[in-house]
Formats: structure tokens, sequence, C-alpha cells
């Protein structure tokens, strides 16, 4: 018998077993898509018509009704993306010495905050974080370029992926520098952001944070 006669069947077994691996997967997704239909985040916020002013990242804000999924997509590179942006929200105000680890905590404070934000503008939170988001991406900034051992700041154009990320960090760190050893509690701190950047109040921190890297970025052109 021929070497290609005793691995033919081996190559047809790891075909089959891949097919079904790709069937179940879909058949998941499905199955998730169809349950999470016409589901409200934490129950109460509707996030089936949220509208986009930015259409260089709308492909990146995913919103969703799941506030967590349980690190589903850990493992898999950029698909950060496909996790609803209040997760990553979450997420992102976990990386702190007092919230590390502490994903229910975490998740209270951002529940308190969006029912703030509905009682600060009476419009739908998740729409107005969608909105302060948006705003507050920087669409440049600097890289540092050697040249003859002298470095150059060079202005350059951010990433969309990564402009949802400098704005989710910009809101995680406004939110700490205004409650840290204060009164103000944090799920106020990051209503207050939230709100600032969706009327794009440049007293806000995620705003002058943008325009401050957008106007470094300016005058390195």
């Amino acid at each position: 018998m021929s070497e290609s006669d005793t691995e033919a069947p081996d190559e047809e077994v790891d075909q089959d077993v891949d097919a079904n691996t790709e069937d179940v997967d879909a058949a998941a997704e499905d199955a998730e898509e169809s349950a999470v239909e016409g589901a409200l985040l934490f129950g109460v916020w509707d996030v089936s018509e949220i509208e986009y002013n930015d259409p260089s990242t709308k492909r990146y804000l995913n919103v969703t009704p799941i506030a967590h999924t349980m690190g589903r997509h850990a493992s898999k590179q950029f698909e950060k993306s496909e996790i609803s942006v209040v997760e990553r929200l979450i997420n992102r105000l976990m990386q702190t010495e007092e919230n590390t680890g502490k994903k229910q905590r975490t998740t209270k404070i951002v529940k308190q905050a969006l029912e703030a934000v509905h009682d600060r503008t009476e419009e739908n939170p998740v729409q107005v974080l969608v909105t302060a988001v948006e705003n507050a991406a920087p669409r440049e900034e600097t890289v540092r370029l050697k040249y003859g051992g002298i470095s150059v700041p060079k202005a350059v154009d951010v990433a969309p992926q990564r402009r949802v990320d400098e704005a989710l960090k910009f809101l995680a760190v406004g939110t700490k520098n205004a409650s840290y050893k204060s009164k103000t509690s944090a799920a106020d701190a990051l209503a207050q952001q939230i709100t600032g950047a969706a009327d794009y109040d440049v007293q806000t921190y995620a705003i002058s944070q943008k325009e401050e890297r957008e106007r470094v970025a300016a005058a390195a052109r």
C-alpha cells in the first residue's frame, strides 16, 4: 500500500471535523442572534435603533444587549470589535488597581451611570454613549521618526479601531480622575464624562485630551 493511500483517510477525517466545527459555530451564532433579538440592555434600554454620525467608526462601535460575554472573544485577534461598546467600557474601567477583576462591581457602576445619563438627558443613554465615543475619538496623533539619531514628530491618521479604543480610554481615565479620593461617586463621574463628551464640552477630560492630541498632530504636519 502506498503512502498516499494511507494519508488520504486521515485528511478526509480532518476535513469532516473542520466542517462539523464550522457548522456548530454557525449554529451557535444563529442561536445567539435569535436569543438577543428584541432583548434589552440591563432589561431596560433598547439598542436596536442606535444612530451613528461617524461612518468611519460605525463598524467598530458594536451595540448589543449583552453586557457580559464571559470572555468568548478573548482569544481571537481584533475580535474585541464584536463586543458591545458597553462591555468594552466596563472592561476599560476594570483596568485600575481598585476595580481589577471586579466585573460585577464595574458593571453596576456603568448601569448606574447610564441611569444618571437618562435622568439628565431624557434620551436613550446607550445612544448618548455612542455619540460620546464618536466625539472623543481622535482623528490624528503623532509618532516619532528617527532621522540620523534625531527624533522628529510626525502627524498620522488614527485607525478607526484605535480611535474607539482611545475614546474609551479617555472616558475611563476621566472617570477615575474625577472620582478618586473625591466625594463624587464613580457612577456620577462616568455620567458626567459621557454627557460632556456627547455635548462636545471641551471642559470634559475626554474631549480635552482629544483636542490636545489633534493640536499636537496639527503642529507636527
